[in-house]
């Protein structure tokens, strides 16, 4: 092989490595501390999107963890067929927030968002903030209620009001375990002085 091309092909390597960082969860995703040092830019999409939305960054962290474990092109598993044959997608949530496609066009439309893409962390973040305003004004739901912001964000606001989540105790478990996970990202947060 010549020089060049193998020069080429060393770049295309390091090239293709480096990209998937950006998707791949961080390394350690119970130290939020850590979570922040080593994801400085989703620490700094989170912070924007308190100040723009009002919704704790503790609160983002513990949501974005329970919908993808900061995976930025999650999607939900395939379906199959005869246990062999793909069927598709269980729903067409993607990204960091696993957004629905219908929800991700609504908040684009609203937020005049034409470009975001669910796997942008600084989109992702910001459509958790637009969502969760919209549970504050639909719902009553208040900004640093995790629990109960994140049944709304699964289930949906109708989904919510119709407290349909009561059917789900599987649902219950995680939105505890997310209010108890903001909850530890914010004493986190508050050590480390991130706050």
């Amino acid at each position: 092989m010549s020089r060049p091309i193998i020069l080429l092909f060393i770049v295309a390597l390091v090239a293709a490595c480096g990209g998937r960082q950006q998707f791949s969860a961080p390394r350690n995703l119970d130290d939020a501390c850590l979570l922040a040092t080593e994801r400085p830019q989703y620490f700094a999409a989170m912070q924007a999107t308190e100040r723009r939305w009002g919704i704790a960054v503790p609160v983002q962290m513990a949501i974005i963890h329970a919908e993808s474990r900061f995976i930025g092109d999650a999607r939900t598993p395939v379906r199959y067929t005869l246990g062999v044959i793909p069927m598709g997608r269980q729903s067409s949530a993607l990204g960091y927030s696993q957004a629905l496609d219908g929800t991700w066009e609504e908040y684009q439309r609203e937020t005049g968002s034409r470009r975001a893409a669910r796997t942008n962390i600084r989109d992702a973040t910001d459509f958790v903030g637009w969502y969760a305003n919209k549970t504050r004004e639909r719902n009553g739901v208040a900004l640093n209620d995790a629990r109960n912001q994140y049944l709304a964000y699964h289930e949906g606001h109708t989904g919510f009001a119709r407290a349909s989540y009561n059917a789900k105790p599987w649902l219950l478990g995680v939105a505890d375990r997310v209010a108890s996970r903001a909850q530890m990202y914010d004493q986190q947060l508050r050590s480390c002085r991130r706050r």
